[in-house]
């Protein structure tokens, strides 16, 4: 199948939403994350250590983005 989203960070290829399944790109992920309050993988793969997390919510996001903000300090 076709991975329409070069730019596509999202190691968990297993899922089956991951653009690597299927032809619609990012949307089925991005759908599922909206409904679900959660970010996207890709998002916190942009983060250091962005893989070891405590799920996928918007508060981790947030909580690992201020503990980098507060460590560069």
């Amino acid at each position: 199948m076709e991975h329409l989203s070069e730019f596509c960070t999202c190691k968990r290829t297993k899922c089956p939403l991951h653009p690597v399944n299927h032809n619609k790109g990012c949307a089925p992920c991005i759908q599922k994350n909206l409904k679900t309050k959660q970010m996207p993988s890709c998002f916190f793969n942009l983060l250091d250590g962005g893989e070891k997390r405590d799920g996928d919510s918007f508060e981790e996001f947030a909580n690992i983005v201020l503990n980098q903000q507060e460590e560069e300090r």
